[in-house]
């Protein structure tokens, strides 16, 4: 039985702890970058809204690469979506801000 965290505050370490491995993390941000790319591309006009429809291919599928490939472990999206996706964004901002290492 997977355990229940009562907040994102306390799910977000476990995520981290999931997220060990510098590639896999740095695929995570390629992915996550490359979705706020397409979004800014489709508002900006510059690419047709059909690629809306690709954005959780692109960010999953890069995450998912690394770890299935890098990190070894199963993606905490399988077992806490919600709290998952909201990590994904924070440990981009976490990267980003230079909080994570990159």
């Amino acid at each position: 039985m997977p355990q229940r965290y009562a907040s994102f505050r306390e799910f977000y370490p476990y995520y981290l702890s999931e997220h060990s491995d510098r590639t896999c993390r740095r695929l995570h941000f390629v992915g996550s970058a490359l979705v706020l790319g397409v979004l800014g591309a489709v508002i900006a006009g510059a690419l047709s809204p059909w690629w809306l429809l690709g954005l959780p291919v692109i960010g999953y599928g890069f995450a998912w690469v690394g770890h299935f490939f890098f990190e070894k472990n199963r993606p905490a999206t399988f077992t806490y979506p919600l709290y998952s996706l909201v990590g994904d964004w924070v440990m981009f901002k976490d990267m980003l801000t230079g909080r994570i290492r990159f």
